[in-house]
């Protein structure tokens, strides 16, 4: 363990997630689209000088963290810190070197201190568009999919490279929205230099290295502590989702020793032709979000709290697919990573494990507004949360992602589309001792008067999420459009007038329904959430009178 005087620690680590917390602000202020302005799709993080994560805002999408430490190797071998100069921005969205797929960009810069480098900070968001057909599931390349940046010097000296940003803004239906997104990446990672070094001026800083070295081993110490207090052993689980054309197995085996845990997902589907494919760099994401939230979820993320644990899957497999497979719809596999993980450890930890949630619905429209505007954004919906021991889930609240919906007055300005309803459905959240979270039904009306494109990106419309420890399952989603059921990751046009009709998935349950407290499921009767008949056939809980 460091030396490093523990009060001094405290202090100094809680100001550098101060500094990226002001990077997020700075992020989200100067953006122009939903996706980082209200859904808050996003990451942004301070690096030391020899690439390690020590510091990530409080509110950043859990598979930026584990990606961005990637990310960052993948562009010094590309231009090494001997090459790079103040005022320098690296840039890129290539889905393996990035976080996925091309629809997020991930931006750097390295930070000076006089003529010594000192670190780096990096931003990354989920961009409007980056042309191609879209954000959706229906490619069958990575080509069809838009623009591919590889590892870029977007500026040079602290001036932009026009080319780059006349290239993009030629590929994209929003110039300005995304180049907008793109600059306020640029700006938030320079207001983050800046105030990094502010930092190191005012407590005589000279090398971020000891404060590194300290934040690194006592996050590092503390995960490797509580999986020492796993039982050693191998955990194994496997689960069957919603393809594009079949069902898809996902199967993985853990491996616990030594303070050290090892993922490995042989046994899971190939890759398919079908833009869901789940690139190494986010199911390696996912895997350390899902451990670290059954392990040390209070600890800070940064390099240090993730280092013990590991992630291999075959190449060629759903969970490692190699170019030029298609990747954009990846979120709508790999978030099945975290429940398979969490069914594997249930035999060991079963008072910590989450029963399914109903996860994100992501629906991307693209067309005009009344007024003529380009139009490309994302709705998101959500199912209800997975109910944990002692907790019940959370209505409508999503997992194990964490991003935010758009307000539907903001929505409906920008894009047209009019949100004719949202409400909760009962008997949605899986019975259990602990109460899956609730579902919801939404209903859209394209009301822009010209025909607008909707993409589904979404699953758990076969296999309902699973209760856990007893629990029971949730309700499924379902997509219609005119009434008329459609595919989950089908691509779609409305007409004006047209309405699309969600139904979100609830979360699983947690223990054996027979157990809930009798005045909570009363509650649950008086609040709407449970209906009388399903109390009966649940719960065994008949109604007085």
């Amino acid at each position: 363990m460091s030396s490093y005087d523990p009060i001094a620690l405290g202090i100094q680590w809680d100001r550098l997630i101060a500094i990226a917390d002001e990077i997020i602000n700075a992020l989200v202020r100067t953006s122009f689209s939903t996706n980082v302005r209200e859904s808050y799709d996003l990451s942004c993080v301070v690096f030391d000088r020899h690439g390690r994560s020590i510091a990530q805002g409080a509110y950043s999408v859990p598979s930026f963290t584990g990606t961005a430490p990637a990310t960052l190797a993948h562009m010094l071998r590309r231009f090494p810190a001997d090459s790079l100069r103040p005022g320098d921005v690296i840039a890129t969205n290539d889905p393996w070197m990035g976080t996925g797929h091309l629809f997020d960009v991930n931006v750097m810069q390295p930070v000076f201190r006089g003529t010594d480098l000192v670190g780096y900070t990096m931003s990354i968001t989920h961009l409007p568009d980056i042309g191609g057909a879209g954000f959706s599931a229906t490619a069958r390349e990575v080509y069809e999919e838009g623009l591919r940046l590889p590892i870029i010097r977007l500026a040079r000296g602290g001036e932009v490279d026009e080319t780059w940003i006349e290239l993009i803004r030629t590929n994209v239906r929003v110039p300005e929205q995304t180049i907008g997104d793109l600059m306020a990446n640029v700006t938030c990672t320079n207001v983050g230099a800046r105030m990094l070094l502010e930092f190191m001026d005012e407590y005589g800083i000279e090398d971020l290295t000891p404060l590194a070295d300290a934040i690194l081993a006592q996050s590092e110490h503390a995960i490797r502590e509580e999986l020492r207090r796993i039982p050693e052993g191998v955990y194994e689980n496997a689960i069957d989702i919603e393809g594009h054309a079949a069902p898809l197995r996902l199967a993985c085996r853990i491996v616990i020793a030594d303070g050290e845990a090892h993922a490995d997902f042989s046994g899971s589907s190939d890759a398919v032709p079908a833009a869901i494919n789940v690139p190494l760099c986010y199911t390696r994401a996912m895997t350390c979000h899902a451990i670290k939230c059954l392990t040390t979820p209070k600890i800070p993320n940064n390099e240090g709290s993730v280092r013990p644990i590991h992630a291999t899957a075959p190449a060629g497999s759903i969970l490692n697919p190699l170019p030029p497979s298609p990747t954009g719809g990846r979120h709508i596999v790999g978030h099945f990573v975290n429940p398979l993980v969490y069914g594997a450890l249930a035999r060991a930890l079963p008072d910590r494990v989450q029963a399914d949630s109903g996860m994100l619905n992501l629906i991307n429209v693209q067309g005009r507004t009344r007024e003529g505007g380009g139009v490309s954004s994302i709705f998101f919906a959500s199912g209800g949360f997975g109910a944990l021991h002692g907790l019940d889930g959370a209505a409508t609240t999503p997992a194990p992602s964490n991003m935010t919906g758009t307000p539907v007055e903001v929505w409906e300005n920008l894009t047209g589309m009019f949100v004719e309803s949202k409400v909760l459905l009962p008997d949605s959240g899986g019975p259990g001792e602990f109460r899956g979270g609730l579902g919801q039904r939404i209903a859209l009306v394209n009301d822009s008067g010209h025909p607008m494109t909707v993409s589904c990106l979404a699953g758990r419309t076969e296999f309902p999420p699973a209760g856990i420890v007893g629990g029971m399952a949730g309700g499924m989603r379902r997509i219609a459009i005119n009434g008329e059921p459609v595919h989950p990751k089908g691509r779609y046009v409305l007409a004006p007038g047209d309405r699309i009709d969600t139904v979100e998935a609830g979360g699983g349950g947690y223990g054996d329904p027979r157990r809930r407290a009798r005045d909570a499921i009363a509650a649950d009767l008086r609040s709407g959430f449970v209906t009388p008949e399903a109390a009966r056939r649940d719960y065994g809980f008949e109604i007085e009178g």
